[in-house]
């Protein structure tokens, strides 16, 4: 075999590497969930959005939970036999109102036990749907967040405000429309975690927490870890399963060309007892 012939071999190896990762990765997953399963007798579901990077240009892509997921998520829980227990994994930035609302309330309505995992993060509509939850199960320092509606990029609650404070004749037009249909996505916000809640708490108690979600109170990636989420009356676990952990290990963040900024040695660490 002459040199060529090893180099085009190296190349189409290169080539097929990316490949042969996935379906190793996807493997693993299948059965990683399919053990899960079997150990709680549960189905489980995985909402898991990482920044993905598109093979050729290696371009950036953000993920965020819409319509697609919401379609995904609802026909699973269709295929589940109503007193099955749902395992629903979340590790999302957030997305569609529309989207998390139809995954919210397809969870409410399951009649088996529903446990939403959030090994790491669940913000904006990850929050939503985690709300729907017979139970919340954290880490120590895995967090929620607000479910304040954002237009165009802006708090809902903050345009709002800004209507309020400034003389009608110096507010543009556009501005005013935001405001207008802020005031409305943040209702529908609200009313929508009312429900949410309602089962779970007091019909007041609901209506205050879920004000205080909804409507501008922190910033919008403000974290809510645990023991907060326990504080304002969530159903908050922090017993973790570790099986959940590993199953998020084969969900890896897509890492570019210059590398990532962690590193370490990724078996588990104990004290070493030293005779004296």
């Amino acid at each position: 075999m002459g040199v060529m012939d090893l180099l085009w071999l190296f190349l189409m190896l290169s080539a097929l590497q990316p490949v042969l990762q996935r379906r190793y990765l996807d493997a693993m997953r299948v059965r990683k969930i399919a053990q899960i399963e079997k150990a709680r007798g549960s189905r489980v579901i995985l909402l898991v959005h990482r920044q993905e990077t598109m093979s050729l240009l290696g371009f950036p892509l953000l993920r965020y939970i819409d319509v697609n997921d919401s379609e995904e998520v609802l026909r699973a829980i269709q295929l589940t036999d109503d007193e099955v227990p749902l395992d629903i994994v979340l590790h999302t930035p957030g997305g569609l109102v529309l989207a998390a609302t139809q995954i919210a309330r397809a969870i409410q309505g399951h009649k088996g036990k529903v446990t939403v995992f959030v090994p790491h993060y669940a913000m904006s509509g990850g929050t939503l749907i985690a709300l729907a939850a017979d139970q919340i199960v954290m880490c120590r320092h895995s967090v929620l967040g607000p479910i304040d509606p954002q237009l165009n990029g802006m708090p809902a609650a903050s345009i709002i405000k800004v209507v309020e404070e400034k003389p009608i004749a110096e507010v543009d037009d556009r501005t005013l429309v935001l405001a207008d249909v802020g005031r409305k996505a943040i209702a529908q916000v609200e009313a929508a975690a009312t429900r949410l809640l309602a089962e779970k708490m007091e019909e007041a108690e609901a209506r205050t927490l879920a004000a205080r979600l909804a409507t501008g109170t922190w910033t919008h990636d403000y974290p809510i870890a645990a023991e907060e989420a326990r504080a304002m009356g969530l159903p908050i676990s922090v017993e973790m399963p570790p099986e959940v952990l590993e199953l998020m290990t084969l969900y890896p963040q897509p890492v570019r060309r210059q590398g990532g900024g962690v590193e370490y040695l990724p078996q588990p660490r104990q004290r070493e007892v030293r005779g004296g």
